[in-house]
């Protein structure tokens, strides 16, 4: 039973990537496809978390999984922010992404 929920998890996390990944390539501007690459990090990142604790409880492991993820998400939405901010400041670098 614990492995199925593991694979259900895992594949919901793999769903997440391919979702926004295929958003990426229907997407025409830099910043919505901006908005695709956030959701994969968000979107994946709570499954595999979720799955680790499944797989092995409280452990060292799935703490050390869990900060992983915190820390992705918060230098993520940083890094989003950034881009975003840069290219709205320089509509020319939007063209050249496309």
């Amino acid at each position: 039973m614990k492995a199925v929920v593991i694979d259900v998890l895992l594949g919901l996390a793999l769903l997440a990537a391919w979702l926004g990944c295929f958003g990426f390539l229907r997407l025409r501007t830099a910043l919505d496809r901006l908005h695709c690459v956030t959701f994969i990090a968000a979107g994946a990142g709570l499954p595999i978390v979720v799955a680790a604790f499944v797989a092995d409880g409280g452990s060292d492991r799935a703490f050390k999984i869990l900060l992983l993820a915190v820390v992705q998400l918060a230098a993520g939405a940083a890094l989003a922010h950034a881009v975003g901010r840069a290219l709205l400041l320089r509509p020319a670098a939007e063209d050249r992404l496309e």
